[in-house]
């Protein structure tokens, strides 16, 4: 069985975040790291691996970003996946999610035949949630999404989805694409051991060319949205200090969280 997880190099959500003359993220001038959710599409790809113990499987970690990207098929590798596939071109940069299923599509082609794909719930930067969708129409392939919990046995697949209002129960046939929640299981630590081994572990660059994709069909000039305008966060306002010298301390705050709705 072959599995491809996705996984993206993403900027810190802590670290100081910016947006280039063109309104897109800047990735290359901060610093950046695996997205969290798709830690949990990686740590359900290796607990698949680890069930079906006796089969021949391969989990192939992809991502497509600049060339910082690599550390979070590094990091894949680092937590258990057997290779990586980084897509880098000077030509993706910009690229919505139209024309990123569209890379991912091709790259996940070459590496073919493949059984699953395996996406996390958003990214952690964008947090659109649509590109296992799109991958799954691109490929001709059934997708089960937004899973809490993963069972597979022989060709099934069957997840469990936590709704607003109700729980599903959905399954499918492999070859498919899967994409689970950060509700799916913690992900894993990479070990010592697993640090030294992913230094040995294949690593392959691709380009556009490489994919027989054209640049005219990807990056900026090519999405289907725009930002227009950006604003800096605003700073935090001083909070409010409610004083009980003379017992009505209890009142004030009540009031305030009426006020806001909290009560």
């Amino acid at each position: 069985m072959n599995i491809v997880v996705l996984v993206k190099y993403v900027p810190d959500a802590t670290a100081d975040r910016q947006f280039e003359d063109d309104f897109t993220v800047d990735r290359v001038n901060v610093d950046g790291l695996l997205s969290e959710l798709d830690e949990y599409a990686v740590e359900q790809s290796l607990q698949i691996k680890e069930k079906r113990e006796g089969e021949e499987i391969t989990v192939t970690a992809l991502t497509v970003g600049p060339e910082a990207a690599e550390a979070a098929v590094r990091k894949a590798l680092q937590m258990g996946a057997d290779k990586g596939v980084h897509v880098v071109d000077d030509a993706i940069a910009g690229s919505d999610a139209i024309a990123t299923s569209l890379v991912l599509a091709k790259a996940i082609e070459k590496l073919g035949p493949v059984d699953l794909v395996v996406g996390g719930l958003a990214s952690t930067d964008a947090g659109m949630s649509v590109v296992p969708a799109m991958l799954a129409e691109r490929l001709g392939l059934p997708q089960v999404t937004l899973a809490s919990v993963v069972e597979t046995q022989g060709d099934q697949v069957r997840i469990k989805r936590d709704g607003d209002v109700a729980t599903e129960v959905i399954g499918g046939t492999l070859p498919l694409v899967l994409s689970v929640t950060d509700q799916s299981g913690e992900a894993r630590y990479p070990s010592f051991k697993g640090i030294m081994a992913a230094k040995k572990k294949p690593l392959e660059t691709w380009s556009l060319a490489d994919l027989g994709v054209d640049a005219s069909q990807v990056g900026l000039g090519a999405a289907y949205t725009a930002v227009e305008e950006t604003a800096a966060r605003p700073p935090r306002t001083a909070g409010e200090i409610v004083t009980d010298e003379d017992g009505s301390g209890a009142k004030a705050l009540a009031d305030f969280l009426a006020s806001k709705k909290f009560i």
